[in-house]
C-alpha cells in the first residue's frame, strides 16, 4: 500500500503527542472526522498504529490510537538497520573507557556536520538556533531561561529504539549537545524514567559568553 503524506502527518502527530482520539486528530489537523477514520483504517491495516478501546461516552465506544515501532520507522524517525546495528557492536564493547572515548568521538563528529547550522555566539543563541535545526528533523526542542540555568527539553527522543535498549545513547546526546552549543550540560530528567521529556541542563554557564565556534566537516 502507497505511504501518503496525509499518513506521515498522523503519524508525526501522534509521535509528538502520544495517544489521541479520532476527535482529537480531527481538531489538531483541522479535518473531519470521517477523513482521520480513512486514513486510521489505513494505518491500523499496515500496523503503523495501535488502537485501544477506551470508555464510553454517551453510549458509543472510543478509541485511542498510538504510533507503532514500525510507524515510527517509516515516518522516518529512527536510525536505520546499519545504523541499528553500529550501536550494537558499541555496546558488545567491555571496556568502559573505550566505550566512552567512542561516544565522545561520535558526539564530535556529528557536532562538526552539524556546525555550518548552528549560529550564534552565546549559549542562548546557540540553542534556540539547535532548536531550530531539530524542528526541521520534526524533532521539536523547547528552550528555557526561567530557571537558574538555561535548559534545552526534548519532548520526543530522536532515538526512541536505541534509547530503550541502552540509556548510553542519552550520554551521547548530551556530548552532542554540548559539543553543538559550546557549554557543558547535565542530563537532569529523562522520559526512560517516566518524566515528560527529556531536559538537559547547562552547568554554570555565562550566558553572554562568547562561544568558540566549531569548525565544520570538509
Amino acid at each position: 500500500m502507497a505511504f501518503l503524506d496525509s499518513d506521515i502527518t498522523i503519524l508525526d502527530v501522534l509521535r509528538k503527542r502520544g495517544g489521541m482520539t479520532v476527535s482529537e486528530l480531527s481538531e489538531c489537523l483541522n479535518v473531519t472526522g470521517t477523513a482521520v477514520r480513512q486514513r486510521l483504517n489505513r494505518l491500523l491495516e499496515e500496523g503503523d498504529i495501535n488502537r485501544e478501546r477506551m470508555g464510553t461516552l454517551r453510549g458509543r465506544p472510543r478509541h485511542c490510537y498510538s504510533i507503532t515501532t514500525k510507524g515510527r520507522r517509516r515516518s522516518g524517525e529512527n536510525f536505520a538497520d546499519l545504523a541499528i546495528a553500529l550501536w550494537q557492536e558499541i555496546r558488545s564493547i567491555d571496556d568502559v573507557e573505550i566505550k566512552r572515548g567512542l561516544l565522545q568521538r561520535i558526539s564530535g563528529r556529528m557536532a562538526q556536520l552539524y556546525a555550518g547550522k548552528i549560529e550564534g555566539k552565546s549559549v542562548i543563541e546557540r540553542m534556540n538556533s539547535l532548536a531550530v535545526l531539530f524542528s526541521e528533523r520534526r524533532v521539536p526542542i523547547k528552550i528555557s531561561t526561567t530557571g537558574e540555568f538555561p535548559q534545552i527539553s526534548l519532548e520526543v527522543c530522536p532515538y526512541p529504539e536505541l534509547a530503550e535498549q541502552d540509556r548510553s545513547v542519552c550520554s551521547m546526546e548530551r556530548l552532542l549537545f554540548s559539543e553543538m552549543i559550546g557549554e557543558t550540560l547535565q542530563l537532569t530528567n529523562c522520559r526512560l524514567d517516566g518524566d515528560c521529556s527529556c531536559t538537559f541542563e547547562a552547568i554554570a554557564p555565562d550566558v553572554n559568553r562568547t562561544v568558540m565556534q566549531i569548525e565544520p566537516v570538509k
